[in-house]
């Protein structure tokens, strides 16, 4: 068995508890009437898209937001005269019965901020946006240039400040990775630490001036980052005692299954760990659908949660929350080492009947050819159990048997067994190549790990049935690391094999186990088993969790916007058209923003960009470098392909 050991002296502490699901204190800010952080619930919330000067159009979609689920609802102001329209919205939504309350979302323009702090319950900036400005420069600052600089956004800062306290309005400091000043990039780079760093500076104001009704976000396209950010930021909180509220939430995480799945790997790792007060799933789709996907996010953790299976603690924790590096493993066969992590799917009626069920794992055959054709998203290792099928499987997948029936058949050179641990120290007629162990951490023994840590050949397959599973699969990694075992091991979720999952929920509550695991550096492969869910979402739910760790990218990844006031042009319509378009360039990144105000930064994690530049102009980007401006959106899209042809990125898609 694992040794329980003491947590307090787990290095670079981050949360509560690394193995007992807390959440982490914070401070308690009063928004309006819902208070936020400290014992109060998790919060969710979303932002409308419509024009605020339209009054009526953006409280009717306030109330659609609002009874969706939403606690707060957030509105655009880019400038003074959408920050005086909140006070028509707010009392429209009030004579209609609607007490929420309003956030109003500040970039450029601190007159529309000092504005707005008067009307609305919350205001939020963009401490890249508010005081600074990007050009990419790199500027040098000995310490007394940068005092100056910090001197300079102090005054600029304070007079919003000193609003919110007299009015009683609560701030949200929110950075975005796409977005830091060329003076945070010029000091720290373009890293989570310049992130913190920057919404610390602003924090650091409003404390000298006795205001601590601050919630802060650490917002990025990246999941990696973004979580990186947040565990940093929570960790230098603690060095300088504060305990403010923390806003979670992914930034342009895009549509559909990828929208949802980069959020729940980036939002659910920190929820895991106690992490988070309010939530905000951003998708490039109508408000009111990002609220249930907040709420099933974090209804997880309610009090189930709280009384889940004790989880032996940490003594010597050997992984890095700031510093993702992929656990060392040796190489099975193809599994571990540098490979991409792989796929495992367990084979259905559909499977055993014939090669077309193949086709919903992306295998498809040409019988007049005599000759498979492979898609993108194809899963790695097929797992048949106690029954074989009787036509030849494509040569880049592989068949896995439970061991006794493996044992009894003829073929054992490509094929391979899965084993318990009785089997596997009891026998010795085993695969050459590769051999799989279900292992669940009651497995986790002296006698066993001294058993396998030299066996080159053994690949382990991980699950768990605690409720904190993911917190569980962590202990058993890092027991692993500790005992310098370099098996590959397989990431096993399990859903109920008697009740259908909701399919957006199994997307969800996967993504979140098995992707915070790989944004450790934790997993060799991915095998997600669901009996009543068909193989196709299996499928591409266990690639899509891969993609948004980047673990193994195996398609086109858009870093899309949700739309906002400020955008200018119709948003879901071209992300769908882009999509449509370019969904065949596997590994290229295209960055689809309403506007400005983060365009340029996340096109830095982007190959190419299309971002709104004035009412019906897009201007294109290569990186963070502006290729054409001004654009007609009616040709914008054909400008990109074009763009991408040029860069050499194109290939044609199949027919």
């Amino acid at each position: 068995m694992i040794n329980n050991m003491n947590p307090d002296t787990l290095l670079k502490k981050y949360c509560n508890s690394l193995t007992s699901y807390s959440r982490y204190l914070t401070r308690e800010v009063k928004i309006g009437n819902i208070a936020l952080g400290g014992n109060n619930p998790l919060r969710v919330q979303s932002m409308t898209t419509t024009d605020t000067m339209d009054t009526i159009a953006t409280v009717e979609q306030s109330i659609r937001i609002i009874e969706a689920g939403s606690d707060y609802v957030r509105i655009t102001a880019p400038s003074i005269n959408e920050a005086k329209n909140l006070e028509n919205i707010k009392n429209e939504l009030r004579e209609r019965g609607y007490n929420t309350p309003l956030i109003a979302d500040i970039h450029f323009t601190p007159n529309a901020a000092e504005m707005a702090a008067r009307i609305v319950e919350k205001v939020r900036i963009n401490p890249g946006n508010y005081a600074d400005r990007k050009k990419f420069e790199f500027i040098e600052y000995n310490d007394d240039a940068y005092d100056s600089e910090l001197e300079r956004i102090r005054n600029k800062f304070s007079p919003l400040v000193k609003i919110c306290k007299e009015y009683g309005t609560a701030m949200r400091i929110g950075t975005n990775h796409g977005s830091l000043s060329d003076r945070i990039m010029s000091r720290f780079g373009d890293t989570p630490l310049g992130m913190v760093e920057s919404a610390l500076e602003f924090v650091r104001i409003c404390e000298e001036l006795g205001y601590h009704q601050i919630v802060l976000s650490m917002k990025a396209s990246n999941p990696k980052v973004m979580v990186e950010a947040y565990r940093l930021l929570v960790n230098k909180m603690k060095e300088e005692n504060m305990n403010y509220p923390l806003h979670l939430g992914v930034t342009e995480a895009g549509d559909g299954e990828d929208g949802r799945i980069k959020s729940a790997v980036g939002i659910g790792t920190l929820l895991e760990d106690g992490l988070g007060d309010t939530v905000r799933v951003s998708l490039t789709e109508e408000p009111e659908f990002e609220i249930p996907v907040a709420l099933n996010l974090i209804n997880r953790y309610s009090v189930l949660r709280n009384s889940h299976k004790d989880i032996p603690v940490i003594l010597e924790n050997p992984l890095d929350p700031f510093d993702f590096k992929r656990r060392e493993t040796f190489v099975a066969d193809r599994i571990g080492g540098n490979n991409v992590p792989v796929v495992f799917i367990s084979a259905d009626e559909s499977i055993f009947k014939s090669h077309e069920g193949l086709k919903e794992l992306g295998y498809y055959y040409s019988e007049s050819l005599d000759k498979w054709n492979i898609g993108d998203i194809a899963p790695d290792f097929l797992y048949l159990g106690k029954r074989d099928i009787d036509y030849n499987l494509p040569g880049t997948l592989k068949k896995v048997f439970d061991y006794d029936f493996w044992k009894a058949s003829v073929n054992k050179e490509d094929t391979f067994p899965v084993m318990d641990t009785e089997q596997y120290l009891s026998n010795d007629v085993k695969s050459e190549r590769i051999n799989f162990l279900n292992l669940t951490i009651d497995d986790l023994n002296e006698h066993l790990i001294n058993g396998i840590c030299k066996d080159g050949k053994l690949v382990l397959i991980l699950s768990s049935s605690n409720e904190h599973a993911m917190a569980e699969l962590r202990r058993v990694f890092i027991e692993l690391i500790n005992k310098g075992n370099k098996c590959p091991v397989i990431i096993k979720k399990n859903f109920d094999k008697k009740n259908k999952t909701d399919d957006e929920l199994l997307m969800l509550y996967a993504a979140t186990d098995a992707g915070g695991l790989l944004l450790d550096g934790l997993g060799d492969g991915i095998w997600i088993d669901s009996p009543c869910t068909d193989l196709k979402t299996l499928n591409s739910v266990s690639f899509g969790i891969l993609q948004a760790t980047r673990t193994r990218i195996s398609r086109t990844e858009y870093i899309s916007c949700p739309s906002c006031g400020r955008t200018l042009f119709d948003l879901q319509i071209t992300t769908a058209n882009i999509r449509n378009r370019t969904d065949h360039l596997k590994g290229v990144k295209i960055a689809i923003m309403g506007c400005i105000v983060n365009g340029p930064g996340e096109m830095a994690d982007a190959d190419y960009g299309y971002v709104g530049s004035g009412p019906g102009k897009i201007t294109l980007y290569k990186g963070r470098e502006v290729m054409k401006k001004n654009i007609n959106t009616e040709t914008a899209v054909n400008e990109l392909i074009e763009l991408i042809k040029v860069n050499k990125d194109w290939i044609e898609p199949n027919k």
